[in-house]
């Protein structure tokens, strides 16, 4: 990446809003745009969550959410991807993290944004720390 360019994966400590995001990968190329949206949710394998924490290492997992998009935009034809992911404290039903492609066609478009998903939660050092209502915690990591 070109340090003229800006970031194509970002952690946030705050909400943040996806319309300049998505607004972003307008493009003439681009004939379709897939997202992902990621929300915190109730439950967890039969357990119901409070709330939960990102706790995150922001140099590395920055760097690794970079190489991801990167891979994204050599093995599918699409325009462009970015992906932002929360950390620190987030109640029940905040967006936790999220995931825009666009691309000429909707295949290549849905592919990408999967993959990018996919590769974020399986690479990048974020860890979820899940509170239950029964008063038990849980750190979470793929």
């Amino acid at each position: 990446m070109h340090s003229d360019m800006p970031p194509r994966f970002r952690l946030a400590a705050e909400d943040f809003d996806i319309a300049p995001l998505r607004g972003a990968l307008l493009d003439d190329r681009a004939g379709g745009y897939a997202s992902f949206e990621g929300w915190v949710r109730d439950h967890h394998q039969g357990r119901a969550v409070s709330g939960l924490f990102y706790e995150a290492y922001p140099a590395l997992a920055e760097r690794e959410g970079e190489a991801v998009i990167a891979e994204a935009l050599e093995r599918f034809e699409i325009v462009d991807a970015c992906c932002v992911h929360r950390y620190g404290e987030l109640r029940v039903g905040e967006l936790a993290v999220w995931v825009g492609v666009s691309a000429a066609h909707r295949d290549a478009a849905f592919g990408a944004c999967r993959y990018i998903i996919d590769e974020v939660k399986a690479r990048v050092p974020i860890w979820k720390h899940e509170r239950y209502l029964d008063g038990g915690v849980g750190w979470l990591h793929p």
